[in-house]
């Protein structure tokens, strides 16, 4: 009797040991190939009760779990996308605007589905730490879907569904970005390993290459004929400069390829090889009243202006008039390595129509060079994967920079506009869900002033640095020229105290009449940061970006200045 009880009690502890191989308060040591049971991985997602029900229960290691997860997020993207195309079947039934939500949904549904696709192939054949820049990318597409999904769930709950549509769709997609979440959680814990913080604090050879302002260009000698041509001048040498493969012109009086930018952008080859260049569109100046969308396959792209103010791209949608603030944008673009430089980004709806945005961009490793985006409320629309911005200037009044990119804006120009009677103004609301989510904005090196209209007005606008548009919202100031329009406390609230423990507000080294911090607010999530801490969002740091910016040939600072 005492045998078989001593035979059970040995069964029971080598069944259970498994389970008690790695406590569950100690998941983030837990090695990524040690096998472990579901709930004691899960307790390194946000969400550990969802993750529990929707792993499988079993033991196994991270990459296991990652996998499956990362495989089911696919499956599920897949039958959301139907769900919505089966509504979209029926437009009769629905009003204008959830029409326009609903294709936006089935915009981002599709993008998702081919940065799962991507990240399962690599995921499915790898069980070790990719390299820092493979690493960063799927960390970057994945982060990319839940802010797809986010972005999809915000439109949904905007517009005029039925209550059973609403319902329908919402559910399901709340799910998804659950499933998601621990699928971002877990490739973090398996695939991504320490990045190598740069301290880069001296000029590059692209500052050096640039610093009289010239954005050199390689061509063929045809394709640099056709060029000057267009502009009236001659380029100088392109020595050290961009590779292009093709140009093509456009120009309202008939005298280029193309009278519009939208046929100019659809004669562009599908999927450029990065190898061969990019092709170029050349837009004279002039006044272009177009709404223009750049699909996914219209890779490394890049849109030449004759300069801020003298190629001008305009619109006036808004939310007032019926869009949604994803499609109500004057230009769109998702291909990745688009550059645009030398244009101006206009939306005209005003400050009474709300929401109206000048541009949107999903494009990862897009970069904008001498460019300018006006607008009131919602003007300049990072929405997600990383994105560059140098010498730009940007005007509005409410939460003017949104979204939820991995962005830096450099040497450029904020201009705080002059709101409605009774609003005051926030110049960010970044949209970060996610704690695992590599997104943020980083504003390096440039200035915050009263535009011309709201500093001739005599009024006293109450003017914000930023507020916490979602839960793990993240903004930095670094070395930047803060003038005296700010409020003292410097951020503000979205409502109430959501996130304000949450987020991540950072200043650090900023000068001007609005730098002093000695009255800031003293939420948890604010700091006030010193060198070290600073470097995490350097363009080096935070976009990687001396792994794929020379190429553009576009200036940049790598570390702090």
């Amino acid at each position: 009797m005492a045998s078989k009880l001593l035979f059970l009690v040995t069964l029971t502890i080598l069944i259970a040991l498994p389970f008690f191989a790695y406590p569950a308060s100690s998941a983030k040591d837990v090695p990524p190939t040690a096998p472990v049971p579901s709930r004691t991985i899960c307790e390194y997602t946000p969400n550990p009760s969802y993750c529990t029900s929707a792993l499988p229960n079993q033991t196994a290691d991270v990459y296991a779990y990652g996998r499956f997860s990362i495989r089911k997020a696919l499956w599920q993207s897949r039958k959301f996308l139907s769900l919505v195309d089966n509504y979209l079947k029926l437009p009769s039934a629905l009003s204008i605007t959830a029409i326009r939500a609903l294709e936006d949904c089935r915009l981002l549904t599709s993008l998702s589905i081919d940065y799962l696709s991507s990240t399962y192939q690599t995921v499915n054949t790898t069980s070790k730490i990719l390299s820092t820049m493979e690493a960063d990318d799927l960390q970057t597409v994945l982060s990319a879907v839940l802010t797809n999904k986010q972005t999809c769930l915000d439109g949904l709950q905007a517009t005029g569904l039925a209550w059973n549509i609403k319902n329908d769709l919402s559910v399901p997609l709340s799910d998804d970005s659950k499933l998601c979440s621990v699928s971002l959680a877990l490739f973090k814990k398996g695939w991504v390993g320490k990045k190598k913080r740069k301290t880069t604090w001296r000029l590059t050879r692209a500052q050096r290459l640039f610093r009289h302002g010239r954005l050199p260009l390689k061509m063929s000698n045809r394709t640099r004929e056709i060029y000057e041509r267009a502009r009236g001048r001659k380029q100088q040498s392109d020595q050290g400069g961009v590779l292009v493969s093709n140009i093509v012109t456009v120009s309202k009086d008939g005298r280029g390829n193309f009278t519009t930018i939208t046929d100019a952008v659809n004669a562009a080859p599908n999927n450029t090889d990065a190898a061969n260049g990019y092709f170029l569109i050349y837009v004279t100046a002039g006044v272009y009243e177009e709404y223009i969308s750049i699909p996914k396959n219209k890779k490394n792209l890049m849109m030449l202006g004759a300069g801020i103010n003298r190629t001008i791209i305009t619109g006036n949608r808004s939310v007032a008039d019926g869009w949604t603030t994803f499609n109500s944008a004057t230009f769109a673009v998702v291909a990745p390595n688009f550059v645009a430089v030398d244009i101006t980004f206009r939306n005209t709806a005003g400050a009474i129509k709300h929401q109206a945005v000048a541009l949107r961009s999903g494009a990862d490793l897009s970069t904008f060079y001498r460019c300018s985006f006006e607008g009131y409320q919602d003007t300049l629309y990072p929405h997600s994967l990383r994105q560059f911005y140098r010498e730009c200037d940007i005007y509005g009044t409410i939460d003017f920079i949104f979204g939820n990119a991995a962005v830096v804006l450099q040497n450029c120009n904020i201009y705080a506009r002059l709101p409605m009677s009774g609003q005051f103004n926030v110049i960010t609301a970044q949209g970060r869900t996610d704690p695992n989510q590599n997104t943020g904005i980083s504003i390096h090196n440039c200035t915050v002033r009263a535009a011309d209209e709201l500093a001739s007005s005599n009024q006293t606008v109450q003017t914000y640095l930023g507020r916490p548009w979602k839960e793990y919202s993240r903004t930095v100031y670094m070395q930047s020229f803060l003038d005296g329009l700010l409020n003292p406390s410097g951020w503000s609230i979205w409502s109430g105290d959501f996130a304000l423990s949450t987020l991540y507000y950072a200043e650090y080294g900023n000068t001007g009449p609005g730098s002093d911090t000695t009255n800031r607010v003293t939420w948890p999530g604010y700091h006030v940061i010193n060198a070290t801490d600073a470097c995490n969002f350097t363009l080096s740091n935070f976009l990687l970006g001396d792994d794929w910016l020379p190429k553009t040939r576009v200036p940049y600072t790598a570390g702090l200045i």
